[in-house]
């Protein structure tokens, strides 16, 4: 074959119909079992459109450390065992309110480069119809007394770090953040 001949082909927009498929096992937002180290928490994670709609067959998934900062993932080479009661990933569904809602724990402090501490984070990742790929975010959390010292937060232009913090939201009793995937409050996505 003659390489010169083949062409990249257009993008597709995701789903709706991708998340039948992956997000069947509701156990996947339960990132940490009752003897897992830590605080355990309830993140409501709920995904609005441009006109604060919701969306309500997107997928959310989440990538976080253990409550001592550990990744359970080999490149996470730091001489300590993660917990080994934190699974530390999950994937969920959201409903028909744009909202899913993960179990977890809150996670410790990560190094980052140059010897910098990242306040406590959880990585996002989300999937849903009319992307032409995934969106990746960070939530933290706004009582942090860290969060001035974060080097990855502090590239966010200080007007729009507030789309990045999740705040105890008494109404549903647990942690709670709106991710707006465009529009006037749209959240800080990270091109990686």
């Amino acid at each position: 074959m003659n390489p010169q001949r083949f062409v990249a082909l257009p993008s597709q927009t995701v789903g709706p119909f991708f998340h039948f498929g992956i997000t069947t096992d509701p156990d996947l937002g339960d990132l940490a079992t009752p003897s897992a180290q830590g605080e355990h928490i309830e993140l409501r994670v709920r995904l609005l459109d441009g006109d604060g709609a919701p969306i309500p067959d997107g997928i959310v998934e989440l990538w976080q450390a253990d409550s001592t900062g550990k990744y359970a993932h080999p490149n996470d080479t730091r001489d300590r065992e993660p917990d080994p009661a934190f699974r530390g990933f999950g994937r969920l569904a959201t409903g028909d309110d744009g909202a899913c809602t993960f179990s977890t724990v809150r996670p410790g402090r990560v190094p980052g480069e140059h010897g910098a501490w990242q306040s406590s984070h959880i990585n996002v990742c989300v999937f849903a119809r009319g992307l032409l790929g995934h969106l990746c975010t960070r939530i933290y959390f706004d009582d942090d007394p860290t969060l001035a010292e974060d080097p990855v937060l502090s590239l966010v232009p200080a007007g729009r770090r507030a789309t990045l913090l999740a705040h105890r939201d008494e109404g549903y009793g647990c942690w709670s953040i709106d991710l707006h995937l465009q529009g006037e409050s749209e959240t800080v996505f990270f091109d990686l």
